[in-house]
């Protein structure tokens, strides 16, 4: 089945507010999917607003406009989906396939982590925008 069974978007500047309002779209979202197993709404979310903190954070303009963060997650009965977009932003720095740092570390596990809390992570630039698609599924497994 390839139904969209719930859905939510959100975009706005990319600020620690902007955050915080994702994380009230995917509490939101689960009352919509109540299906959905704790172990993946916590994982999946763990990911959705750590790939939002890092645009938040680490997203620089490509120009004089601010960068904008766009968030639409979509729930399927076998998948969970989201789709985290920086609008107006500079192409990022990313090094391959990065692995977790040291303990003693102080950055840089945002992608490990969100690669380690999901089944797949893509990332696609096209013009001003960075868009990593996170993927987790099956549902449960």
């Amino acid at each position: 089945m390839t139904d969209v069974l719930a859905r939510r978007n959100f975009r706005s500047l990319a600020t620690p507010e902007a955050v915080d309002a994702v994380h009230g779209q995917l509490d939101d979202l689960w009352e919509d999917a109540p299906f959905v197993p704790d172990m993946d709404r916590m994982t999946f979310a763990t990911a959705v607003i750590e790939a939002a903190a890092n645009v938040v954070q680490h997203a620089e303009p490509e120009s004089a406009d601010p960068v904008e963060l766009g968030v639409d997650i979509c729930i399927r009965q076998s998948s969970l989906r989201a789709k985290v977009s920086a609008f107006g932003a500079a192409s990022p720095s990313i090094d391959g396939d990065p692995a977790m740092p040291g303990e003693d570390a102080e950055s840089g596990r945002g992608l490990a982590l969100i690669r380690a809390l999901v089944t797949t992570v893509t990332f696609t630039r096209q013009d001003a925008t960075n868009t990593w698609i996170l993927s987790r599924d099956p549902i449960g497994s």
